[in-house]
């Protein structure tokens, strides 16, 4: 068969590039936490995303442990999702807000980590799974109101990750949930030695301004304008300063307005006094916020975040959308970090949501 010049220039040209796009479309981790149901999760677009954290487990006395028979349903109704999307990770995560209360006094003790990394590592062959995050809301320092927290933590991190890397050999994924806030950063990991073991370092580039906070701000932005503002830029430059490798570092975004309520009408609400409300789903914002609620939008161009205000109800809010998620991917892109997380799934619409928008500005 006679194949032109031309033909055979445009056939070597194709298969030139064809690496490079195929390279492109996975560079970056788009990294779901769910706490959802794995049926529900078959609604999204699974094709955009590279990893699913189903959280949380629990532990048991020190063994790593499903919480009831539909949670272990879940989990190994997410991993046969893998069929027809291979390009997912399927991990789980133990912890979060609230849900590590016995962290302290467990890892500071041999016996319990042994069984807890033993444990783990079963779990994760048993079903299938690709890997562990951790969740630890904090080492060394306050976290959940009430949470023991003692000085030794860090150092018991550090030989629980070591651990669980030794028992893991190179077949699972490990990461970690990472606070943003320079107290975390400064206090709470000994990240030398912590990230060689790591796959990935999840930040939790959100509740920078939590629910406890009698002041407003923005709680997940990109950039500060204000003095000691906790920030995304913030906490990565912190890390990239101490030459670690930056694709192993994901920023967090947040699909969850927080909301806060008798805020004053005093600089369209941002950096006023007022009272936590409430947390409003991405899914839920076209009502939440919509033309006849009284919220009007705004956005922060030093911060690139956006808020409302509602002045005559006096409520203000703060999130990621689509133009903060699009600042955030160019921003991982220039500093060649690995990706970006966000909490979480369920908050997101099934189609054009943020997860859409997160897979386009990065590829």
């Amino acid at each position: 068969m006679f194949i032109s010049k031309k033909a055979r220039r445009i056939f070597l040209i194709t298969l030139l590039f064809l690496p490079a796009i195929t390279f492109g479309q996975s560079k970056y981790k788009v990294i779901a936490y769910y706490t959802g149901s794995a049926e529900n999760i078959k609604q999204y677009p699974l094709d955009k995303l590279t990893h699913v954290i189903y959280s949380f487990l629990k532990f048991q006395s020190d063994t790593l442990a499903f919480r009831d028979s539909l949670q272990m349903q879940n989990v190994q109704q997410l991993v046969a999702l893998k069929k027809d999307h291979p390009q997912l990770k399927i991990m789980v995560s133990i912890g979060g807000w609230g849900g590590c209360a016995g962290c302290s006094g467990l890892f500071d003790t041999l016996e319990h980590r042994n069984t807890f990394v033993k444990t783990a590592v079963q779990l994760l062959k048993d079903y299938n799974l690709d890997g562990l995050d951790l969740d630890w809301e904090y080492p060394a320092i306050e976290g959940f109101p009430g949470h023991q927290f003692l000085p030794q933590d860090k150092n018991n991190f550090t030989t629980m990750v070591k651990q669980l890397r030794a028992e893991m050999g190179n077949n699972y994924l490990l990461s970690f949930a990472a606070g943003g806030f320079t107290q975390y950063l400064e206090n709470s990991i000994d990240w030398a030695a912590v990230i060689p073991q790591m796959d990935f370092i999840n930040l939790m580039t959100y509740d920078l301004v939590g629910g406890y906070s009698k002041v407003t701000g923005h709680h997940t932005p990109l950039s500060g304008n204000m003095p000691n503002q906790e920030t995304t830029e913030k906490c990565v430059n912190w890390l990239l300063a101490k030459k670690y490798p930056s694709d192993k570092f994901i920023i967090g975004a947040a699909f969850y307005a927080r909301v806060w309520q008798n805020v004053p009408d005093t600089n369209h609400g941002l950096y006023q006094s007022g009272e936590f409300l409430r947390g409003v789903s991405y899914k839920n914002f076209d009502t939440y916020f919509s033309d006849s609620t009284g919220f009007k939008y705004y956005w922060d161009k030093k911060s690139k975040a956006p808020y409302q205000y509602d002045k005559t109800a006096k409520l203000f809010a703060t999130f990621d959308n689509p133009q903060s998620i699009e600042e955030k991917a160019k921003f991982v892109r220039r500093k060649k970090l690995g990706g970006i997380m966000f909490w979480e799934l369920s908050d997101d619409k099934y189609a054009e949501g943020l997860v859409d928008a997160i897979a386009e500005d990065l590829n």
